[in-house]
């Protein structure tokens, strides 16, 4: 079994990662560790909840010089509340280790010049942040990109999509040539491999087992309904699964407001986070949701990406999940570290079929269930098939005998028409 100390960490650090009663390594930790001590450029990928934070935060504190007052490593993220969260577990691990390393978070949406203000007085050891607000800073000369001497990519995959892509490229070209690139996730596609590979430095790919891409301690199920009956089903979900914390996942982002209008219409106390709220609203309902003063948190993947509240037991999806990758971050809101969760999926017709794919290559067991009498109670799938498909000739039917009666009453209205227009010119 590996160790702290066989990883070649100081005593403080191993001392205050007991304050938070870390004992041990995790895979991902064990796998990197040395490799980033050692200066390489890593790409790495482990399930969610499996410490991929500390696996970059403790040789960093290593590596880091607090003789210097400068800014030597860059952590981006791609959401404001990951931005916090990382921050806070730094801090936090610099209080309990008693090492003097500062951190400190740059964030959009927030006053730059106070910003500038506090990048002058702290003089941070370590930066995270936004990408967008990063660049802005290192253009204006006011965060020194020439002291960095290790950049982070946490949710790497994320970071390096869409217009997000270019900004980090410039942000990264904006350091010295010997710089130190890690990139890690829970998924990796093909772009953000071959992206990395030509931003690093001989790439070294680091994978934990594929069997623990979803996370073992999560339990899958998945109810089926008509669109209009998913609302219910959430509804009734919740009242049999009495979660300590939950979060309720939508694909639209305009619909997150009137969901958890509905959820608390229902006395179920929710709040949301999405990226039309402002920092104060967000940070104000996520404060709500931890403390426990809510149970329910409604959010899109976006605004929940990388989230980690180690009381959240159930995730529920009143969208289906529109990749594989979105359905590993999702279910890895529970279930952190070593604690067990469960993952809720609401489904229509249309999703049986990924419900199948993901159960081949994720090597999982999604049960199959329906609520009787306030339960769950698991049911047959090949059954639940062909009650979908009735269900589907069904609408179908109704769907076809609509427009036969509408063509019926056209068809009648037009010959009355016709009727009264003959009468007038009688």
């Amino acid at each position: 079994m590996n160790t702290f100390e066989k990883l070649d960490l100081n005593e403080n650090l191993i001392k205050g990662l007991k304050e938070q009663n870390i004992t041990s390594p995790t895979e991902v930790q064990s796998l990197t560790i040395k490799d980033i001590l050692d200066n390489k450029d890593l790409l790495v990928s482990a399930q969610t909840g499996s410490g991929k934070t500390l696996a970059y935060l403790l040789p960093m504190f290593e590596k880091i010089d607090t003789t210097k007052r400068e800014t030597q490593v860059l952590i981006l993220a791609p959401t404001h509340e990951l931005v916090m969260q990382i921050t806070e577990q730094a801090k936090i691990l610099s209080k309990n280790s008693n090492m003097n390393v500062t951190a400190f978070s740059i964030i959009g949406e927030v006053n730059i010049q106070k910003q500038i203000k506090n990048i002058k007085t702290i003089k941070p050891h370590i930066v995270v942040g936004t990408c967008g607000r990063v660049l802005d800073l290192i253009k204006q000369k006011k965060l020194k990109a020439h002291t960095i001497k290790t950049i982070i990519l946490d949710e790497v995959d994320s970071l390096l999509s869409g217009k997000n892509e270019e900004v980090v490229e410039n942000i990264i070209k904006t350091t010295l040539r010997d710089r130190q690139l890690l990139g890690f996730s829970a998924s990796l596609n093909e772009n953000t491999i071959s992206m990395c590979d030509y931003l690093m430095k001989d790439m070294k790919m680091i994978k934990t087992k594929d069997t623990l891409i979803i996370n073992p301690n999560i339990n899958h199920m998945y109810l089926y309904g008509d669109r209009r009956e998913k609302f219910t089903l959430l509804r009734k979900s919740l009242a049999s699964a009495n979660p300590s914390r939950a979060i309720v996942f939508v694909n639209d982002e305009d619909s997150i407001e009137v969901i958890t209008e509905k959820l608390n219409y229902h006395s179920y106390k929710a709040v949301c986070i999405s990226g039309k709220m402002t920092k104060e609203d967000r940070k104000n309902a996520l404060s709500a949701f931890r403390s426990g003063k809510v149970r329910i948190l409604v959010s899109s993947d976006l605004s929940a990406r990388g989230l980690d509240i180690v009381e959240v037991s159930h995730v529920f999806n009143l969208d289906f999940p529109p990749s594989k990758n979105e359905y590993i971050h999702r279910c890895g809101r529970s279930a952190r570290g070593n604690r067990k969760g469960t993952a809720i999926s609401i489904i229509t017709n249309q999703n049986l079929s990924t419900i199948r794919d993901y159960r081949r290559d994720f090597k999982i067991d999604m049960k199959a269930v329906e609520l009787k009498n306030g339960k769950f109670v698991e049911i047959d799938f090949d059954k639940m098939k062909k009650e979908a498909r009735k269900k589907s000739k069904e609408n179908e039917a109704k769907k076809e005998e609509k427009v036969s009666k509408n063509k019926k009453v056209d068809k009648y209205e037009h010959k009355k028409s016709t009727n009264n227009k003959f009468n007038k010119k009688k």
